[in-house]
């Protein structure tokens, strides 16, 4: 999942990064509303976290620009938003969630609270209502990070597990190496040219060969009903 932290407190925002890394999210931050409405118009977010007292606008701002976005190009109007604030106000809550935000966290919370939320936020957005996601012989489990194949358990790295979600929420959908790139890793990750490639002969070699499959010369998808 990538996710965008908008948060002008460098400590909470670094700790917010290093929280939701651990949970395999691509995590980018920003401290204005202008360079997140900037982030936003350059690549697609899975998730926005949004403080509402920012240096240069409140946070409502930014979501609803967000909200007011032409369908059919970044950015995406439907993004869940997360707010996260300290205030506390009902009034404060319910203008919100008015305005478009689909949840909200009053600071400080709980990473482990705030994961599940995002989770929820997320299956949410994928029509998704059990927090298992079942495919064919394959069960994944987001929150704990296993994966079953026909009952049996299955070590991935962390990296295949979130290559194997992101293809299977987006089933049967053909997803482009730039599209699944812009899921899995942030601005400033290193990548290699080749590390798609890597990770999908890997799970074929770990599931079997007819869980992912390539469209030559456009990308990869998981079919329907897997044939593993």
């Amino acid at each position: 999942m990538r996710v965008l932290v908008v948060e002008d407190d460098e400590g909470i925002a670094e700790g917010l990064r290093a929280n939701l890394r651990d949970y395999g999210w691509a995590v980018d931050t920003m401290g204005r509303v202008d360079l997140a409405w900037a982030a936003l118009c350059a690549e697609p977010f899975d998730l926005v976290l949004l403080d509402l007292g920012l240096v240069d606008a409140d946070g409502t701002e930014l979501l609803r620009r967000l909200r007011g976005a032409p369908q059919g190009r970044l950015p995406d109007p439907a993004t869940p938003v997360l707010i996260m604030t300290a205030r506390d106000q009902v009034a404060s809550r319910i203008e919100s969630l008015d305005l478009g935000a689909d949840d909200y966290v009053t600071k400080p919370f709980d990473a482990g609270e705030l994961a599940a939320r995002m989770r929820a936020l997320r299956r949410r957005a994928a029509g998704r209502a059990q927090a298992r996601l079942e495919h064919g012989e394959l069960v994944i489990d987001p929150a704990a990070r296993t994966v079953l194949h026909g009952g049996s358990p299955v070590e991935l790295s962390a990296r295949e597990f979130d290559l194997l979600l992101v293809l299977l929420e987006a089933s049967p959908r053909v997803l482009s190496r730039a599209q699944i790139e812009a899921k899995l890793y942030n601005w400033e990750s290193g990548l290699d040219s080749n590390a798609i490639e890597v990770h999908v002969h890997r799970l074929r070699r770990k599931l079997g060969e007819e869980v992912i499959r390539t469209v030559r010369g456009v990308g990869y998808f998981a079919p329907a009903e897997s044939a593993a």
